[in-house]
Order: structure tokens, then C-alpha cells, then sequence
């Protein structure tokens, strides 16, 4: 896989240089892109109807932003997508999604290539500044719900020793655990709120598309590629 040091066989690469986060983002894109009527039907459940629109439309600018202006560093390229997803994606997905990014770019700071533990604590700054704009916590039926949990595998993998592919991998799995587990979640924070007892039975909308942009980490990371 261009642009991930090491093997891509999940043993040996240790962190993120600017061509791996470019390829993130660019399979974000592709998934959210082809996942886009399904994360509309889910916020169609339980929302607003617009999820899968409006994260098409963010991070397809995205891409032109970056292929126009090629940042070269990996917080560079975080911090452009987190800009542009702020400015042309509506209602909230836009601006928390944006944080994230936006956020963990900063943290990443000017480092070419950023290690495991510096990918995890930008990750980890990201949803800080999420729950900072939307005052959600674990167990509210957000997109915190996908989140939280995988960064708790991030941390506790490479603490233990894993390496990087194979921690995103586990951070990827925790955040579709954590998705499921949204369905008997009576929702908390955002539009679905106000649904009550009726928001139960669903998946959160900011949840799936949480896991796709953390299955699209672990597949750049292992060399996986399309799902």
C-alpha cells in the first residue's frame, strides 16, 4: 500500500505518513459515496433524512480540496477535510464530523509521519471537541456511541503491544459492537431526541457512518482496501 511505512501485512507499520491519510480519506469518501442511501434511511428513522446526502456532498469536496491543494503532512490533510466538511455539510453531521477531523489534524501537529500512540491521541483529541460541540457521552445514541469504544481498543492494543494496523482493526470492531449496540438505545442528544420511546430499534445514522470511516482506517492501515 503507497504511502504506509513498513509491511502491510497489520505486524509492522508503526504510523501515518501523508499518503496514508490521503488514501483515508479518499476510501471515506468511496464508502460513505456508496453507503449513502443507507445512512439516509437510517436518519430517515430517526432524523432529519439528510445523513447520507450531506456526508456525500462533505466529503467529496473534500477530495477536490485536497487533490487542489496537496497538503503535505498528515495533520494537514485531517485539518483541510475537517475545514471543508465544516463549511459545506448541513445540519450537525457537518460541524461534529468536521471537529473530529479537524481537531486530530491540529493535534497531529507538522510531523510527515505520525506514530500509533500520535494517531490515537489526535483521534482521541477529535472526539473530545465532539463531545465539546454536542455535549453527548457514551450511551446517548450518537455517533459518540462508535466513537468512545474504539478508541478505548485503539488505546488498550497499542498499549499492549499491538501494532497500528492491527489496533485500528480492533478499534473498528469495538465501533460496530458499539453501533449495535445504539438499537435499544432511547436517543438523547440531536433530532432523534425527540422522537422519545420511538427512537428505540434503530441504528444511529452518526454511528454508521462512524464505522465506516473507521473500517476505512483499519483497511488502508492492514492494506485491505475496498471493503
Amino acid at each position: 500500500m503507497t504511502g504506509v511505512e513498513g509491511s502491510t501485512d497489520g505486524g509492522t507499520v508503526s504510523g501515518m505518513d501523508t499518503a496514508t491519510a490521503r488514501a483515508w480519506l479518499h476510501l471515506v469518501a468511496e464508502d460513505v459515496h456508496a453507503r449513502r442511501d443507507h445512512l439516509t434511511e437510517l436518519d430517515r428513522a430517526i432524523g432529519d433524512g439528510d445523513h447520507g446526502v450531506n456526508l456525500d456532498r462533505g466529503f467529496t469536496a473534500a477530495e477536490d480540496k485536497l487533490a487542489q491543494a496537496s497538503p503535505q503532512t498528515p495533520g494537514a490533510v485531517l485539518g483541510l477535510t475537517g475545514r471543508t466538511l465544516i463549511s459545506t455539510v448541513g445540519g450537525a453531521s457537518g460541524p461534529l464530523f468536521g471537529t473530529l477531523f479537524r481537531e486530530a489534524g491540529k493535534r497531529f501537529g507538522e510531523e510527515t509521519t505520525t506514530s500509533g500512540e500520535a494517531v490515537a491521541t489526535g483521534l482521541r483529541a477529535g472526539l473530545d471537541g465532539v463531545q465539546r460541540l454536542g455535549k453527548a457521552e457514551n450511551g446517548d445514541k450518537t455517533m459518540v456511541d462508535a466513537w468512545a469504544p474504539a478508541l478505548d481498543a485503539l488505546e488498550a492494543a497499542l498499549a499492549g503491544g499491538a501494532s497500528l494496523p492491527e489496533s485500528a482493526k480492533r478499534a473498528a470492531e469495538a465501533a460496530e459492537q458499539g453501533l449495535r449496540d445504539t438499537v435499544p438505545m432511547q436517543a438523547r442528544k440531536g433530532r432523534a431526541s425527540y422522537l422519545g420511546p420511538r427512537s428505540v430499534g434503530h441504528e444511529d445514522p452518526g454511528a454508521a457512518s462512524s464505522v465506516l470511516v473507521l473500517s476505512a482506517l483499519a483497511r488502508v492501515l492492514t492494506g485491505a482496501g475496498p471493503a
